[in-house]
């Protein structure tokens, strides 16, 4: 089995993995199914690897430079761009509009179009895991992340606009996931506490709903997702249940129309919460999981999706440790979901040695404008062009109008549609084997990208 470094998004019903030995991406269209559309092998040890919805840009980080990210058009073999940044990076997002890379204290934000560097947001507060959160929805590129490093303050950024929405006091905690709904209207979270995961209304930062996972303390929440109507979430740990709450508005004159046992034993609680300090009545006002699932793990990463694959809801959960699995979500009444099939990295292996081999030749690296412009025969150079250092391309090296239609980006897929997870990795390294790492990489390919400081 191929060593799993990082298990990455959840795209367009697609994986992306990172590997020791580069990156694969899968095409998850069936549950009986689990494609490897692509392997990529440009460098190995890669801890970040974040697509751009169905098209063919994939962007990459490695343990071997984790100061540099690389930009493919992975359909054409090329590079498109690679830039190298002040510190080590730490998450990458991005949609049609922006891409936003995210260091420990800073973060840049990317016209995707031309990869000119818009905005730096300098002096942020303490972001060791790189948290933060970008809409899908290029018409309101709303940017999340934290706003403090003691407690659990949301900072909303408008990244089309380049100024600031809202604070949202979301937590007493610091935070420890964040996550947009499709449309850029709802914001999830939870903090480092991992027991109440709340829902807030954007731009306005209204609290919409609260939700409790469990009792349990300082457990890790490594994923939150929201399905693609924003009718459900669902939130995953290092415990082995992954819980999917239903976003639902419980309506006053309905419960006074057919009232129940458990109704009025509800509202017996309510009158009651209002004498109760405000720890205990928050708890009391908090909706438990609609639906669960019982992994047969505990404390391995695992981050979560939900999606429609084959016409029927589905709850998606890829582990640290190279399984993917696929469950049945009732969305009527949710309890205990049923596992229906489990994939593994070996299978897919296996699967991919009976396919008969790609001899095609691989064209050289090449700027993006080359990329696009490329001809039947790939030129002996294999010279990087890089960028200049104003953040933007070299003169004359402007993506082409002609490769974004509607959207900023489209790479040759037609069938381009938003995401139903949340971009998030799991990976298995720490800070010291970044740095370590970082002090053994190569200077002299590093000198064809500039430093943004």
């Amino acid at each position: 089995m191929v060593g799993i470094v990082c298990v990455c998004v959840f795209y367009c019903s697609s994986l992306s993995v990172g590997t020791k030995t580069g990156y694969r991406l899968f095409s998850v269209t069936a549950v009986d199914k689990l494609d490897c559309i692509h392997e990529g092998v440009e460098c190995p040890d890669v801890y970040i690897v974040e697509r751009l919805f169905s098209s063919s840009l994939v962007v990459v980080v490695s343990l071997s430079m984790p100061r540099r990210m690389n930009v493919y058009h992975f359909k054409k073999g090329t590079e498109i761009c690679n830039y190298s940044y002040s510190n080590n990076i730490l998450s990458v997002r991005l949609n049609r509009q922006r891409l936003v890379v995210c260091l420990e204290e800073s973060i840049y934000i990317h016209n995707i179009k031309d990869m000119k560097l818009l905005k730096t947001l300098l002096n942020t507060p303490t972001n060791p895991s790189g948290l933060c959160a970008l809409s899908v929805n290029h018409n309101n590129s709303y940017l999340a992340y934290p706003g403090s490093s003691t407690i659990g303050e949301i900072t909303v950024y408008d990244a089309n606009n380049l100024s600031t929405v809202t604070l949202i006091q979301a937590h007493d905690s610091p935070l420890a996931a964040l996550t947009f709904n499709a449309s850029g209207t709802k914001l999830a979270s939870a903090s480092e506490k991992g027991t109440v995961i709340r829902v807030f209304s954007i731009p306005e930062g209204q609290r919409l709903f609260e939700f409790r996972r469990g009792m349990k303390r300082y457990v890790s929440i490594s994923s939150l997702s929201f399905s693609a109507d924003a009718q459900f979430l669902c939130a995953s740990s290092n415990t082995e249940t992954v819980h999917i709450f239903k976003l639902e508005q419980h309506s006053p004159s309905h419960e006074e129309e057919s009232p129940t046992w458990s109704q009025y034993v509800g509202k017996m609680f309510t009158a009651a919460s209002t004498y109760l300090p405000t720890q205990v009545s928050d708890m009391m006002h908090q909706d438990r999981a609609f639906a669960t699932v019982r992994l047969n793990m505990f404390g391995l990463k695992n981050i979560s999706a939900l999606a429609t694959i084959q016409k029927l809801p589905r709850l998606l959960v890829a582990s640290s440790d190279g399984f993917f699995y696929i469950y049945n979500v009732d969305p009527q009444d949710g309890g205990e979901c049923v596992l229906v099939q489990k994939h593994s990295e070996e299978q897919v292996e296996q699967r991919e040695e009976e396919k008969p081999e790609d001899v095609s030749p691989q064209p050289a690296n090449q700027s993006y404008a080359a990329t696009v412009a490329l001809p039947s025969t790939p030129p002996a150079s294999t010279t990087l062009m890089g960028y200049s250092e104003d953040g933007g391309a070299q003169k004359g090296e402007v993506i082409p109008e002609h490769e974004f239609a509607e959207g900023p980006v489209c790479l040759d897929d037609e069938n381009e549609f938003p995401p139903v997870g949340l971009a998030c990795s799991l990976c298995r390294i720490t800070r010291s084997q970044i740095h370590k790492n970082a002090l053994k990489r190569d200077r002299k390919s590093t000198e064809r990208s500039f430093l943004l400081i």
